[in-house]
């Protein structure tokens, strides 16, 4: 009996300090990723001051591909570009959802989802560890135009600084980001949204939509 405590109660401990380690290890990872963001960003507004990568507004950004060959790289989420895409536009994911089921990671999306995801309608994502790599599969020739585009520019910021690094010279940074777009600037826009409200989701969208609806209830009378 005295042998299976001790083996019970050692056992126990093993558990306790791994638990432990993977609550201490997981705000760590969060720090490090947000390092290598905040890292990466402040790669790519150096590129952009120093002239090795072109920043391009959304008014420009048809002339910037039809004049000057840029092939626009989308790279929202698949949630986002379904909502609203321009026609022709390549597609690479910076971020991906992230699906693992691991206590500690749902535990992190329900906090997302509680103070983040219900708001704003976005999932719990990581960045996709083979987007370089799908990238080249897409555009093998590194020689390429190509206006990286998101959201509202930041996430692009980081996309331009991994591309750079990868080889990529010849980027371009859509300035502001798809949200600074007007119903104008892409000739071709395809999905169920307006390009500019695309990122809005979740009790966001509803509350734009009722916004909308007042503005145009306003301007009738």
């Amino acid at each position: 009996m005295a042998v299976q405590l001790k083996h019970h109660h050692t056992s126990t401990l093993n558990r306790s300090k791994h638990l432990e380690a993977a609550n201490s290890a997981a705000p760590q990872r969060r720090s490090a990723s947000l390092r290598v963001h905040a890292v990466l960003g402040g790669r790519a507004q150096e590129l952009i001051k120093s002239g090795a990568v072109t920043p391009i507004t959304p008014k420009d950004a048809a002339s910037a591909m039809e004049s000057h060959g840029y092939r626009l790289l989308d790279i929202r989420p698949e949630w986002e570009r379904e909502k609203a895409r321009v026609s022709g536009s390549l597609h690479v994911p910076l971020f991906v959802e992230d699906k693992d089921n691991s206590p500690i990671t749902l535990l992190k999306k329900w906090v997302h989802f509680g103070y983040i995801g219900l708001w704003t309608g976005q999932l719990f994502t990581m960045i996709n560890p083979s987007f370089l790599q799908q990238v080249e599969e897409v555009v093998p020739d590194k020689d390429s135009k190509l206006l990286v585009a998101c959201g509202e520019g930041l996430r692009s910021l980081i996309a331009v600084a991994t591309l750079y690094k990868g080889g990529y010279k010849n980027l371009g940074w859509l300035a502001g980001g798809f949200t600074r777009a007007t119903d104008v600037d892409f000739p071709g826009v395809e999905g169920t949204e307006k390009l500019q409200y695309a990122t809005i989701g979740g009790a966001s969208y509803y509350f734009l939509k009722l916004l909308l609806l007042l503005q145009a209830v306003g301007k009738e009378t």
